[in-house]
This record gives C-alpha cells, sequence and structure tokens, in this order.
C-alpha cells in the first residue's frame, strides 16, 4: 500500500517539519510509503557535505532584494535552490527490508531519467555526481536523508523554475556544469501537472512493488 500527497506551494522549513511528522508516522505503521510533492517559496537550502556553505554567492543584501531564504539542512549533498516551477519529492518510506542506500539514489536517478524521456529529453547520471544530466547540464539533484531507515528529503526536478536564481550559488558545489530545466530543453514544454502525473507514474512504477 502506498500513496502521493500534493502540498502546494510551502515554505521549506514548513515541510521539513511535516516530512519529520510523517517519518515518526511511517517509523510507527500509522501510514504507508508516501510520495510528497510540492513547488518551495525561493530558498537556497545547504546539506551537510563538508565547506557546502561556502558555495552561496550572493549577499545578504542580494538575496533579500531575490526574495531568497537560506536555510541549513540535514540532508545529504551540497547548497542547491528550490523555488516556485520546481517539483520537489519527498519520498517516506520504508526501506528496512532494503537497506541500501546507494541503490536507494540510483533508483531516484532512474524515475528522474524516465520523467524526462517521456517528454523527448535523454537524461543521464554523471560518474561520481548525483542527480541528473543532460550532457553537462544538470535538470534534476538529489538529497537524501534516512531515519531509522524510513527516508525523507527527496530530489528536485526543474520543470520551469528561475534558473537565474541558481547565480546566486555554486549548484551542489559543482564548478563543471550548468543548470537547466524542461522548459529549456523541450520545444514544446510540458504543463507542471503533466510533469506531476508522470513523475507520480513512474515512481510508483519502480517503487510500487516493493514489500
Amino acid at each position: 500500500m502506498s500513496q502521493t500527497v500534493d502540498w502546494g506551494r510551502t515554505d521549506y522549513k514548513e515541510a521539513w517539519d511535516r516530512q519529520l511528522e510523517l517519518v515518526s508516522a511511517r517509523k510507527a505503521g500509522q501510514c504507508p510509503d508516501t510520495l510528497v510533492l510540492n513547488e518551495h517559496n525561493p530558498v537556497y537550502t545547504i546539506g551537510v557535505r563538508p565547506g557546502a556553505d561556502q558555495h552561496l554567492v550572493w549577499t545578504e543584501q542580494m538575496l533579500a532584494r531575490q526574495g531568497i531564504e537560506v536555510v541549513r539542512t540535514n540532508r545529504g549533498g551540497d547548497i542547491t535552490y528550490h523555488g516556485p516551477g520546481q517539483i520537489v519529492g519527498y519520498p517516506i518510506m520504508n526501506l528496512a527490508e532494503h537497506r541500501d542506500l546507494h541503490a536507494y539514489l540510483r533508483q531516484l536517478e532512474e524515475v528522474l531519467i524516465r520523467t524526462v524521456a517521456h517528454f523527448g529529453v535523454t537524461a543521464t547520471r554523471r560518474e561520481g555526481k548525483t542527480g541528473i544530466w543532460i550532457e553537462t547540464r544538470k535538470i534534476a539533484a538529489i538529497g537524501v536523508a534516512v531515519k531509522s531507515w524510513i527516508t525523507y528529503h527527496g530530489f528536485a526536478l526543474n520543470v520551469q523554475p528561475e534558473l537565474s536564481h541558481f547565480d546566486g550559488i555554486v549548484p551542489c558545489g559543482i564548478t563543471d556544469g550548468t543548470v537547466t530545466s524542461l522548459e529549456k530543453e523541450c520545444p514544446d514544454p510540458p504543463l507542471m501537472g503533466q510533469v506531476k502525473s508522470r513523475l507520480v507514474l513512474e515512481f510508483w512504477n519502480l517503487f510500487g512493488n516493493r514489500t
């Protein structure tokens, strides 16, 4: 049994608190494996990778002008941007029977690869890096955490975000690549609702037969 919920537009901190509530409920067996979808208000989130905070480029004044918040988080990875036009997915799932975080990350990447392929975009993995890429252009980021083998945090797929907001950081600490979106890569860009529907389908096609 599983479920998908859409929180709509959220502040990052609010969504983080709600995730932790779901993690506790999943651990207690009070809810099934859950895929949460939302779009965040503009925010830079800093992961646990050493030196991640050094990849924030914009000053406090520039951040205020753009209306972008900065939040330190406990997910894996470096610094990234979340904002409107980006689908952020938080799988709250029990991996107790499948204790392989590396395999889980590869599965998340596969979900995203299949999703964008449906819209005519060929994305792949890059050696030694998480997320999915179109050559050296990153279209989706991944940063996860687990608590008692319950997953939280997750992935962010760029559908039609304000790409200039990525200029305020070194995204994910990567200096040999850029950031892109479905809007930029597709001759006929899909709507957010279309991408969400496909993403949910691909996600449960891959994870739905877990026991």
